[in-house]
């Protein structure tokens, strides 16, 4: 079985117990120690082959599986596998090879810098999306899809996440303004480089001062930059936030009834009695 891993955002009291005992179990675990701090492999098996693969190509870490074809190989990603964790070429040669493999969920950085900056991401009349993207052109120019710039996403005005773009602040900056039709200037920002790692960077800005304040930082990579109107943590000064239905007492739903008063009556509902989603 080869399992991929999220790992997490760097603490290592952020990796799942699933992860967790994925790496117990390993036989072979196969490493990034440029995303992955070291602190994390207390969790695996203190017999197991380990492989960095900060050097590694991507044949390199297939020759690896193809040496072990019936080990227990755990391919560790940082934060979660599922988002620009690279493993759908790995998949796809296990499909190929006839290789058991798995996906064990890992917190994202996205949960960890919303976590490290005390916000929520999704405020009602603020923000009820979330973008995750990054930058496109360079090297990977050929892996964006038409349509799904930053510039284009920034038009909404939601929640956006760019992953992967610190070392280009100039550019992030103009396709968020996008020539005024993207986000304000005024828009809050946030980078968090390193989230939940001893030595996590946190720089609160403006989206027009991304660029001059990224740029003096030196931050290049490990870093995911936020941006929109729910970092501020509410909405704007002339807005009255509407309450959110799911805990109002006149909102009823299959574990919950709602009084002739509009409050909750405060005892449970029997099981029989509750609607089911």
């Amino acid at each position: 079985m080869i399992s991929f891993v999220g790992a997490g955002p760097g603490a290592p009291d952020l990796m799942t117990f699933r992860g967790a005992d994925r790496l117990a179990r390993a036989d072979v675990v196969v490493w990034a120690s440029s995303l992955v701090p070291a602190d994390v492999l207390a969790h695996a098996n203190p017999a197991a082959e380990r492989h960095d693969s900060a050097g590694m190509t991507l044949e390199d870490v297939l020759a690896v599986y193809q040496a072990h074809p019936g080990a227990a190989i755990v391919r560790l990603h940082s934060g979660d596998p599922t988002v620009y964790g690279a493993i759908a070429e790995q998949i796809d040669w296990c499909r190929r090879a006839g290789r058991e493999y798995e996906i064990v969920p890992g917190v994202g950085s996205l949960g960890a810098a919303a976590a490290a900056i005390g916000r929520e991401l999704t405020v009602p009349a603020v923000a009820q999306s979330v973008v995750l993207t990054r930058l496109g052109g360079g090297r990977t120019a050929a892996s964006m899809p038409p349509g799904e710039t930053v510039a284009a996403f920034a038009r909404h005005r939601t929640t956006m996440a760019v992953y992967l773009s610190a070392q280009r602040p100039a550019q992030v900056q103009a396709e968020l303004l996008d020539g005024g039709q993207g986000y304000p200037p005024g828009t809050p920002a946030v980078v968090v480089a390193k989230a939940s790692w001893p030595d996590e960077v946190v720089i609160t800005t403006t989206v027009g001062e991304l660029a001059a304040e990224l740029t003096a930082s030196g931050i290049r990579t490990a870093a995911l930059i936020l941006v929109g109107d729910a970092l501020a943590g509410g909405p704007p000064a002339d807005t009255e936030i509407p309450r959110t239905r799911l805990y109002h007492p006149a909102y009823s739903h299959g574990c919950r009834r709602r009084s002739a008063e509009g409050s909750t009556r405060g005892r449970p509902i029997p099981a029989d009695k509750r609607r089911r989603p």
